[in-house]
């Protein structure tokens, strides 16, 4: 579900209006993000230590309407509920997209994930987001500590998600740390939204 936003009465007003135009109205920042707790807690529980930090990202986005903002047939729009669109790697050193479909109840989240991750490794066909603009566009680089990124864009589309990319988590002065990388659309979302982001996704690594 989703609602149309009355930009006339709407706060951003004044910024969607002078942003939304814009050949490139994408920026990002990279963060450095200490996921020790969250990594030991995958390993304790035998888990999948990249589906408890997806559904930790989720849950902020889920969180903030500032990542649940987009912009569509000309209108600003709320959704409900925002998903997740994954690159997940093949054994052949390529990859294919899986649509994670977020729920707040981990068990139920990691279920549905893991089926869907299974269904997107048995295709042959490189199919993209089902789900559209109500996802939140995702890569995973675990290769490289990155400090730096950018995103490949075909100009001519107008989509206005979110592109949130994890990188390779190290070692650090014995702490696990994992730069991510978020890109937003600046007609729709600030600094201060990404500063409440890294603020809150900080909070449930931590624990």
């Amino acid at each position: 579900m989703k609602q149309i936003i009355d930009i006339n009465g709407w706060k951003r007003k004044q910024q969607y209006l002078f942003f939304k135009d814009f050949e490139e109205p994408f920026y990002g920042v990279c963060v450095d993000f200490d996921v020790t707790a969250t990594y030991d807690d995958a390993k304790n529980r035998s888990e999948s230590f990249f589906l408890l930090y997806f559904h930790k990202m989720l849950t902020v986005c889920n969180r903030l309407d500032s990542f649940r903002y987009r912009i569509e047939n000309g209108n600003v729009v709320l959704y409900d509920t925002v998903h997740g669109s994954a690159t997940i790697s093949t054994e052949n050193n390529t990859f294919v997209f899986a649509d994670i479909v977020y729920d707040s109840d981990f068990n139920i989240f990691c279920k549905n994930a893991k089926s869907e991750i299974d269904r997107a490794l048995s295709s042959d066909v490189l199919l993209p987001c089902v789900y559209g603009e109500q996802t939140i566009l995702t890569s995973t680089v675990p290769w490289i500590k990155f400090t730096s990124m950018s995103h490949a864009r075909m100009f001519s589309s107008k989509g206005s998600a979110p592109r949130i990319t994890f990188g390779k988590a190290t070692k650090e002065n014995g702490r696990m740390i994992m730069p991510v990388s978020i890109h937003v659309h600046h007609a729709l979302t600030d600094g201060y939204d990404i500063g409440q982001f890294v603020d809150i996704f900080q909070e449930l690594l931590n624990y």
